[in-house]
């Protein structure tokens, strides 16, 4: 993989340090701190030249992402791009982006980085492509901070539709990928901006969404009823009559068939949005796994031809990313960088997403470790 991954990287001492930096992540043992990468491959020297191949050196890692997605998309075409929050807890206030903040996913405040994934899904593996890292206006308005992290001056704000959303479009506009759905939880996010976002680059989405979001019901299914605005909590509610079961194929995490109830129901945007998402129908589509608790949740898609059970199949692929997530990519260290810069963070976050790729494609998933042996021979 080193080849294609690395192609971009003009020297090769580069090339060899990046092959070093990938057998670090996949062979050491514990946090992958560089110091504990170093001490694997061969000491103080090691270290430093793996510190300023990550932290100091200028390659562009855009370019090596985009190489990256290209040879997944390759070797494991994705079902879908699925966006995924990732929350990097810290001790000290001075790693790039750092902020005691609300944490929605965690319901508490925590001092840490904040990050968005973009990850290649399919119901068998998972692997993130793409990154972005949250700052807030305490980093992009302090200079003192922004030349002590070297944070480029074209770093700003994220576009209305939030960072989630630019993460998306910029990998799969930016590398020429596969017009596949970008699956998202955007109950927290300006979900009219989001969806005027996606809309004007093309790109189709699912997202998950709150009950009280407020749509305009358009489905002639639903007899007697005029189009209103109400919630889609409301509008799923009055569509009981169209749940109908979903079967699946067996899980790739568990070999287990499942059985889900879903219903589809075409919707609007509320006359208030529509001047940001579009004018567009959309469909809402309701999930549960019984009656009893009708919808478990709430899914807003521009794919309005799409079938009960493929939407369905997307949004259990948040279960593969949450899994591989926990299972590959935390181990091989993808929170694990020490370094302070804002380059170094996008460095070691490429190449920790390399990693991960190499893992899940050449080793077995059931024991989920590799050999010495073929962890040299997957980052060569």
């Amino acid at each position: 993989m080193s080849a294609v991954l690395f192609a971009s990287l003009r020297r090769s001492d580069q090339r060899r340090k990046g092959v070093d930096y990938l057998r670090g992540l996949l062979g050491a043992q514990g946090r992958r701190s560089i110091r504990n990468m170093a001490a694997m491959l061969g000491g103080s020297a090691t270290e430093q030249s793996l510190h300023h191949f990550v932290c100091n050196s200028g390659w562009d890692w855009m370019t090596v992402r985009g190489a990256l997605a290209r040879h997944l998309a390759e070797q494991a075409p994705p079902l879908a791009y699925v966006v995924r929050p990732t929350v990097i807890p810290k001790a000290g206030e001075n790693s790039v982006g750092v902020d005691r903040s609300y944490v929605s996913e965690r319901g508490q405040l925590v001092n840490a980085q904040q990050a968005t994934g973009v990850w290649f899904a399919s119901e068998e593996m998972s692997a993130p492509v793409n990154w972005r890292l949250h700052l807030s206006a305490a980093w992009l308005d302090d200079r003192t901070r922004r030349r002590q992290a070297c944070i480029p001056d074209d770093v700003g704000a994220p576009a209305p539709g939030g960072a989630a959303v630019e993460a998306a479009v910029e990998a799969v506009r930016g590398w020429g990928l596969a017009r596949r759905p970008v699956v998202l939880d955007a109950r927290h996010l300006d979900l009219a901006a989001a969806v005027g976002r996606f809309r004007a680059a093309g790109v189709p989405f699912l997202a998950r969404i709150g009950g009280s979001l407020h749509l305009e019901a358009t489905d002639p299914g639903l007899r007697g009823r005029r189009p209103e605005t109400r919630s889609a909590a409301q509008i799923m509610a009055s569509a009981r009559g169209q749940v109908r079961p979903v079967p699946l194929p067996a899980s790739g995490l568990d070999g287990a068939c499942g059985l889900n109830l879903a219903a589809l129901v075409r919707v609007r945007p509320s006359q208030a949005a529509r001047q940001f998402a579009g004018p567009g129908e959309l469909t809402l589509l309701g999930v549960g796994e019984g009656r009893g608790q009708w919808p478990m949740e709430l899914w807003l898609t521009d794919a309005t031809q799409a079938r009960a059970h493929t939407l369905v199949r997307l949004t259990k692929l948040t279960r593969r990313v949450e899994h591989d997530f926990r299972e590959t990519a935390d181990r091989l260290g993808i929170r694990d960088f020490t370094g302070r810069s804002y380059g170094g963070w996008h460095r070691h976050m490429t190449l920790a997403s390399a990693a991960h790729a190499v893992s899940v494609l050449g080793t077995d998933r059931a024991h989920g470790t590799a050999t010495g042996a073929e962890i040299h021979a997957a980052a060569s």
